[in-house]
């Protein structure tokens, strides 16, 4: 049973990637530091798979427990998901997002590279496009300057593993992420931010819930159909197997080139007024909101062309819109 290291794997999307990579047969240990998610995440992927994984509670910022942690450990590849990831907050505490988002990377890379583990997968994201001249978004896309600090530890991130990949014998894909929304339909596991809410969603069924008093939403003077910013909203469940994929590529020894990219995605953009209408639908609530100033980093647009995930990783989105604001109103409902 070949074992996969997933660092963030407590948070949101990795924590149902290692549900996924339990059911599929792989032996799996977690690194998280907790700054961003519970413990008890643990409890809900043992009773979705019925297998506890291994955890080991560690800030990648430290490079003694990172060097550490390899020690005597057989590690088959990595899964790369902790960072910061607040676009806005990136914007107000600049020098945390760098430390966390790119020291950490080296560390982890180090590492790996002393210990002889040679795959890898790299949890990027579409921001690294900025706003893309022609939409969908291909891979081809230039890569522009980022619009927000978050963004740029992403294109600096891919940037040092293009560069580790020239030198060094490591396999690398960065999966572009469009915006993971949704749970998993046990509701065991799901997006639970602490303190307010960076994200659309989780702000669209904490209002729902009562929890906060109204919904913000940065902007209705956007070129777009409503005047509300375009994003490719992608189910969580969906982009966990994609991670899967990418892993039997690399693993498989079917990747074409040392560092390869793929946008993740449905290929569809919605608004965000679009986004309130479909969850009021499925829920058959009326959801309060407000129109505030447009919010520091943001771009108007953006939504992908998969066609590449498609063919090369035989993998395509299955889930809707629908779908993954169900359930995350399932999961929030459960978690009031």
């Amino acid at each position: 049973m070949r074992k996969i290291l997933v660092t963030g794997g407590l948070g949101f999307i990795g924590s149902h990637t290692v549900v996924e990579l339990q059911n599929s047969g792989y032996e799996v240990v977690i690194i998280d530091d907790l700054s961003n998610t519970r413990r008890e995440v643990l409890d809900g992927i043992e009773a979705i798979t019925g297998n506890a994984p291994d955890f080991v509670e560690l800030d990648l910022r430290d490079k003694n427990a990172v060097f550490n942690f390899f020690q005597g450990r057989h590690i088959d590849g990595v899964i790369h998901f902790a960072a910061s990831k607040a676009v806005g907050e990136s914007v107000e505490k600049p020098l945390l997002y760098y430390e966390n988002n790119i020291g950490s990377l080296v560390y982890l890379l180090k590492a790996m590279l002393d210990n002889d583990v040679r795959s890898f997968i790299f949890s990027s994201s579409c921001t690294v496009y900025g706003q893309a001249d022609e939409l969908p978004i291909t891979e081809n896309a230039p890569v522009k300057k980022a619009e927000s600090p978050y963004g740029n530890t992403k294109q600096i991130g891919e940037e040092i593993l293009e560069d580790v990949t020239k030198a060094e014998n490591l396999n690398v894909i960065a999966l572009r992420y469009f915006n993971p929304i949704g749970a998993h339909e046990s509701a065991l596991i799901g997006e639970l931010p602490l303190g307010i809410p960076q994200n659309l969603i989780p702000f669209v069924t904490q209002t729902a819930a009562g929890i906060r008093e109204e919904l913000s939403v940065f902007g209705d003077d956007y070129p777009t159909s409503d005047g509300t910013a375009v994003r490719d909203y992608i189910h969580v469940v969906d982009l966990a197997k994609a991670h899967i994929s990418a892993l039997e590529r690399l693993l498989e020894g079917r990747n074409k080139s040392k560092m390869e990219f793929f946008n993740v995605g449905t290929g569809k953009g919605s608004s965000v007024l679009e986004v309130i209408k479909a969850f009021e639908r499925v829920s058959g609530l009326d959801l309060r909101y407000r129109i505030v100033d447009r919010r520091a980093g943001d771009i108007t647009a953006a939504f992908a062309d998969t066609s590449i995930a498609n063919r090369e990783l035989g993998w395509k989105a299955e889930l809707n819109l629908d779908d993954a604001l169900r359930s995350a109103w399932k999961w929030q409902q459960k978690n009031k």
